[in-house]
């Protein structure tokens, strides 16, 4: 195989475990939260099983033995599980928890060099001591049910247990059979399996003896506490024959049963789990190559390339566009309406490459929530906390990248929120909160913005404290008189921490320059807002995209710059006599609300000239999250698509530019970074290095 091969192979192999550790890390913390009622999901226990199953097999194609070995050790222990062999405890859903954070650790070495590896022994010594199992009784469990023996026969020792399962719940067990339509019978099959497991757990599904006609019977093994009348009510079929085959004395016959609808929890956090057939058969037997699912993973770098393709069409538009102008000036007014016309469409055709270009580069961010849900429970159990997630609006779309680049300061946020946020469980109990604290992770889509939001249910930030902490490091004087908001900001100055305070606030200082820069580095824009006993919240504020983007064309002095138009909320001309002065900043008023103004020839030292017969000034309105700013500029030129290139790290220092664009006529200009602005003139800063 050449290098090539080789190397694209090793990526589509990253690309095919990151997507199944995706899923085994979501349900493994489902997994953990059934625990406590000991009442394990069987669909949820079999998609890990799975899981573990899949990354074997992937790894051994490869020839890395020791993620073949420690996936299988997973496995067994799995299996384990599945078959009742292994208890079901803490201790084994944190071996779990530590064999996929090893996981994790191989394939992101082996995605930089396929010859890392780690000591497995520690992980392989704990999953043996989980998977020490406990000594079966002999005494038949299953001799008391009324089952044909036949049946009993063909169970797989994994039906047989969840048929034990049953008869431990105190379930009654029942044998359901019914014929269907040798043409749509895997549907209807399919259908009432889902009724019955919304009422209770389907153990197997076997075919009956023999044919009628152009029908198929198949017998349904199931396990609940409803009864023969309920279950009748719920299938309503008429070619339906139940048989009770037992129940254990524990179980309790409801009096009444209502049919409601699957319960949605559009507000909770949700998984999509592949349910197997009741009947599993070894998975060592020669599983399928087909693919479940129907998505097809695409190579960034890929959509990458087509988005510079559509760069240099929208590039190309605009010198047509340019070149229709300068013939409509001319003579030839038949050839510039041609013109015209071709660019319409060739500007229609683009718009639409553009818009299928940026949908397949969008993604929704379940896939970086479904990560924090980990993350969430490992800093909890380092801590000593209870924490429950509320996940909102996890189909939200991000750009791919948008979410990578912001994966960590959202994890960074979380884990301050729970660190140094939440308080203890006995310190919530002596404030009258209920011991288990409250992490809300929610994110929206606002005009051509997403908004993530992180709020706990803490102590609060001490704004006293974060001042007083202030001063001591010398960041603002003892008097300087600030309000919440710019004390809140202190947070995010380099080398601010409270971390030795955590009993005054909440100690959210630390690192959080690191986050904001990162935040900062994606045109987006962080607030902070606390209620001292009562929580705090982390609001970011984000473009949907950084790729093609339309501008508003701005000129100042003999500079011209675009401003993304996603943050522009209006262009107004005013007067330049009502402009005032309020704390030593220039503002005006607009409708019945003040708006603080920048003058952007002041921020990029051009030393443009004012002409003293012009007194009238260019303002654009641009907005993020709830705040509202006035760039003052000489000239609006107009809006125009533009492809934002970086600046490279060589240039990573200049603030307040987000990147260049180059302009239908070859012209290069810088595009603003409208966050990055606002912030550094909120915080009255008059100058940036630039």
């Amino acid at each position: 195989m050449s290098d090539t091969s080789s190397s694209q192979a090793l990526k589509d192999f990253i690309s095919e475990t990151e997507e199944i550790i995706g899923t085994l890390n979501f349900d493994l913390v489902k997994l953990a939260d059934a625990v406590e009622t000991g009442d394990c999901d069987p669909d949820v226990l079999n998609g890990i099983f799975r899981g573990a199953h899949s990354i074997k097999g992937l790894a051994g194609m490869f020839g890395f033995d020791d993620l073949s070995s420690l996936s299988h050790a997973m496995e067994n222990l799995l299996d384990g599980l599945r078959l009742g062999k292994v208890p079901f405890t803490q201790h084994l859903v944190d071996t779990l928890f530590s064999s996929l954070d090893v996981l994790i650790q191989l394939i992101d070495g082996k995605s930089n060099d396929e010859n890392f590896t780690l000591d497995l022994v520690p992980i392989l010594a704990q999953i043996d001591q989980s998977a020490e199992g406990e000594a079966s009784s002999a005494e038949d469990p299953l001799a008391g049910l009324d089952i044909d023996p036949g049946i009993l026969n063909v169970l797989t020792e994994y039906e047989e247990h969840r048929l034990l399962e049953n008869i431990r719940k105190g379930r009654a067990i029942h044998l359901l059979r019914m014929d269907f339509d040798l043409s749509s019978f895997d549907q209807e099959l399919a259908e009432i399996t889902e009724q019955l497991k919304q009422q209770g757990e389907v153990v197997s599904t076997l075919p009956s003896a023999g044919e009628i006609g152009e029908r198929i019977a198949f017998q349904i093994l199931f396990g609940s506490e409803l009864n023969c009348a309920d279950i009748e009510l719920l299938l309503s079929r008429d070619d339906l024959d139940i048989s009770t085959c037992g129940q254990a004395e524990v179980a309790m016959e409801p009096e009444g049963f209502v049919l409601e609808e699957p319960d949605a929890r559009p507000d909770t956090v949700m998984a999509t789990v592949e349910r197997l057939p009741a009947a599993v058969e070894e998975v060592d037997g020669g599983s399928s190559m087909r693919s479940i699912s129907r998505t097809v993973r695409v190579d960034i770098d890929k959509l990458d390339l087509l988005m510079n393709i559509v760069g240099e069409l929208v590039l190309s538009k605009s010198s047509i566009a340019n070149i229709g102008d300068r013939i409509k000036a001319s003579a030839d007014k038949e050839l510039a309406t041609e013109l015209a016309k071709a660019t319409r469409i060739l500007e229609r055709r683009l718009h639409e490459l553009q818009k299928g270009v940026m949908d397949v580069r969008m993604v929704p961010v379940g896939q970086l929530f479904d990560k924090m849900t980990r993350i969430v429970r490992r800093v909890s159990n380092e801590q000593g906390k209870k924490v429950d997630l509320d996940i909102r609006g996890a189909d939200t779309e991000l750009d791919k990248l948008i979410i990578e680049d912001v994966s960590d300061p959202l994890m960074h946020i979380i884990r301050n929120a729970i660190d140094h946020g939440l308080e203890t469980p006995e310190e919530r109990r002596q404030v009258g909160k209920s011991e288990k604290g409250h992490v809300q992770l929610w994110a929206s889509q606002k005009g051509n913005h997403v908004v993530i939001e992180v709020h706990d249910d803490g102590r609060g930030i001490d704004a006293e404290g974060v001042r007083r902490k202030a001063v001591e490091k010398g960041l603002i004087s003892e008097g300087q008189s600030l309000s919440e908001e710019e004390i809140y900001d202190l947070l995010f100055m380099p080398g601010f921490s409270t971390r030795n305070e955590v009993s005054d606030m909440s100690g959210r200082g630390v690192g959080m320059d690191v986050v904001k820069n990162n935040i900062a580095a994606l045109s987006g824009m962080i607030e902070v807002k606390s209620t001292q006993g009562q929580g705090s919240s982390m609001i970011i504020t984000l473009p949907i995209t950084l790729a093609i983007i339309k501008a508003l064309i701005v000129q100042v002095g003999d500079k011209t710059y675009a401003i993304p138009i996603n943050s522009v909320l209006e262009t107004l001309m005013i007067d330049a006599d009502v402009i005032q002065t309020v704390e030593k900043r220039e503002v005006i008023e607009l409708r019945k609300s003040t708006v603080p103004l920048l003058r952007l020839s002041q921020v990029f030292d051009l030393g443009s000239e004012e002409k003293e017969d012009e007194r009238r000034l260019f303002v654009a309105v641009v907005g993020l999250a709830e705040k509202r700013m006035g760039f003052v500029v000489d000239e609006l030129l107009g809006q125009q698509d533009v492809v934002i290139k970086s600046l490279g790290k060589a240039l990573s220092f200049v603030q307040g530019i987000a990147g260049a664009a180059e302009l239908g006529n070859q012209q290069t200009i810088l595009v603003l970074d409208v966050a990055g602005l606002m912030t550094e003139a909120l915080r009255g800063e008059s100058s940036l290095n630039v």
